[in-house]
């Protein structure tokens, strides 16, 4: 065994959490290690989830463009459409952004060591490499970042050809002709959205009402509506007793009411498992919840005050931005460092077509939270841009104080969303009233024109209130 290292700061898993958690310390001038199972930088993220994730729903965003924006020729795509045309730009993306982040490493001195990590006590890491070989590290401050992987029901007997997770989802050959898919999650409607959008005939099923249920009720309504009109299907409130493959041409999912749903390809998309089994967690001093997950604090502290954990090992919303976030604060916290501006204005972004985005309070928070609210609204069809751009699904709630005057939060579903969002986000970050978005100038046709459309519903409510105050 060679002589123990010592670090400042030690990062298990380079995903997001672990990526933000490392450069934060480098930036701080600690001697920082991050160990990564994975050949490459950048975990799961990058190679088996949103980034190629995101690379199919662009090739599906471009086909629906040229068929909204050219009625002169028939755009479709094949029935024998290979996955793997339709992800041409994948490697040169993965590629990209990984050689990006281990060039990151490299420049800001993060040392990158390739291996499967446990704890031996609080402080000191063994790390078993892919030769076999053993290495051990020590650390005044231990990050967890390693991510989470799909979470499998026993009862559901994936191939991982016929009925597949969303690791294996697009290892399909060929596009299916129908697809089912179980969950109601950010990544079941994400995909859910991507195939239906491709022409696949979709059928989502879960248990709750409507899927991404942290989502506003309205918002999420509004994107069901959209993936029902091109085509999909959502089945709420429903539960699955049996998944089986009929040995032929079709998966038979039956339902507890007694119906059947055969489609050529299912996805299991019911949540996603921490990857810390491996890690031996009670040599540190640490267990998990029953959820599976790490207890941490504001701060991503676990009960270990020098060990942080960072990510989907602590549970929801599961977000790259989020986990990002967390992996700098949690390292700005053991160095002493300010955190910066509170997790509430973190926004969220999910990649289902449309898009949805949220910022601050929903609706229904800052009802419970202030005990009255005041919403304005803006249509993506009310603004120029969106009638050019034929995006007539699209709709922004300003959500503000009962007085109308104060912004307590953002939500927006429509095509361009998880970019829209951050106006909001600076909005809240800056304590800006209504009026402020009254008076500002946007470029004509914008969408982001829907921000002053909401905010002059706002000023309109207050004027009506205004006045129905002075006849009583």
């Amino acid at each position: 065994m060679s002589a123990v290292p010592s670090f400042d700061i030690l990062v298990i898993g380079s995903g997001p959490a672990g990526q933000k958690a490392a450069i934060q310390g480098a930036k701080a001038g600690q001697r920082v290690a991050v160990i990564e199972r994975d050949p490459g930088v950048g975990g799961a993220c990058v190679y088996r989830g949103t980034i190629p994730s995101k690379t199919l729903r662009e090739t599906a965003l471009q086909l629906e463009r040229l068929k909204r924006s050219a009625a002169v020729f028939e755009c479709r795509l094949r029935q024998d459409a290979a996955v793997s045309v339709l992800m041409h730009r994948l490697d040169e993306v993965v590629k990209a952004h990984a050689a990006y982040m281990a060039d990151q490493f490299a420049r800001n001195g993060v040392f990158h060591f390739h291996g499967r990590a446990r704890f031996l006590s609080d402080r000191l890491v063994e790390m078993l490499s892919v030769d076999g070989g053993k290495q051990r590290f020590t650390a005044e401050t231990i990050v967890i970042a390693t991510g989470s992987r799909p979470r499998i029901p026993p009862e559901i007997p994936i191939d991982h050809e016929n009925i597949l997770d969303s690791d294996s989802i697009l290892s399909m050959v060929y596009l299916p002709r129908s697809l089912t898919v179980l969950g109601g999650g950010v990544v079941a409607s994400e995909y859910a959205s991507i195939f239906s959008l491709l022409g696949v005939e979709v059928t989502m099923i879960d248990r709750a009402e409507r899927p991404v249920q942290f989502f506003d009720r309205e918002i999420v309504g509004q994107f069901v509506q959209s993936f029902e009109r091109q085509g999909g299907r959502y089945c709420g409130r429903q539960t699955v007793t049996q998944v089986r493959w009929d040995g032929v041409s079709q998966v038979v999912t039956t339902l507890a009411d007694g119906r059947t749903i055969a489609s050529d390809k299912l996805l299991v998309a019911l949540g996603r498992q921490p990857n810390l089994e491996d890690l031996n967690l009670r040599a540190a001093g640490l267990s998990l919840t029953e959820k599976g997950t790490l207890d941490v604090n504001e701060y991503c502290q676990t009960a270990v005050p020098h060990i942080y954990a960072v990510g989907d090992v602590i549970g929801p919303p599961g977000l790259a931005s989020c986990a990002m976030e967390q992996g700098r604060r949690a390292v700005c916290h053991a160095l002493g460092l300010s955190v910066g501006s509170m997790p509430e204005t973190i926004p969220l972004g999910v990649y289902t077509i449309p898009e949805m985005a949220s910022v601050g309070l929903d609706e229904a928070a800052a009802t419970k939270q202030h005990g009255a609210a005041m919403v304005g609204r803006a249509r993506f069809d009310e603004v120029a841009r969106g009638q050019i751009s034929g995006i007539g699904d699209g709709l922004l709630k300003m959500v503000a104080d009962s007085a109308g005057e104060r912004v307590l939060g953002v939500q927006i579903v429509g095509e361009g969303a998880t970019e829209l969002i951050h106006l909001g986000q600076m909005a809240l970050q800056n304590g800006a009233k209504i009026d402020a978005f009254v008076e500002s100038i946007f470029n004509f046709p914008t969408l982001a024109e829907a921000y002053r459309v909401a905010a002059l519903d706002l000023t309109g409510q207050r004027r009506k209130r205004a006045v129905q105050a002075r006849r009583v």
